[in-house]
């Protein structure tokens, strides 16, 4: 199963005004329902430099990639990471499951 990136500003700002919020630990997920599986990743620059803002964003294209078929219904998703000392993909993948199962209970 695939998924598509979301990349117009109004679709995002839609999403911040219209959607649903999911909490994990180390994640949030803005979320509302479509037709097709979309995602895109927000990490600012309190996260730190580029090329920590940049690893930070593969790891979470990848941890969601993972998770695709854990989605519980087509929708537009915005992944925002907490402030972490250190992040990894396994953490991501885990939290994103967590994320998922809310969505499911709050459909």
């Amino acid at each position: 199963m695939n998924y598509e990136r979301l990349k117009k500003n109004t679709d995002i700002l839609r999403l911040f005004r219209q959607g649903k919020r999911a909490h994990s630990d180390s994640l949030t997920f803005v979320y509302l329902p479509a037709g097709k599986i979309k995602m895109a990743v927000i990490v600012s620059k309190k996260h730190g430099k580029a090329v920590k803002r940049n690893r930070i964003k593969r790891l979470l294209r990848e941890a969601f990639f993972r998770n695709v078929p854990n989605v519980p219904f087509g929708c537009s998703v915005l992944v925002i990471p907490r402030e972490a000392e250190r992040y990894s993909l396994e953490k991501f993948s885990a939290d994103m499951k967590k994320c998922c199962r809310k969505m499911a209970c709050q459909r």
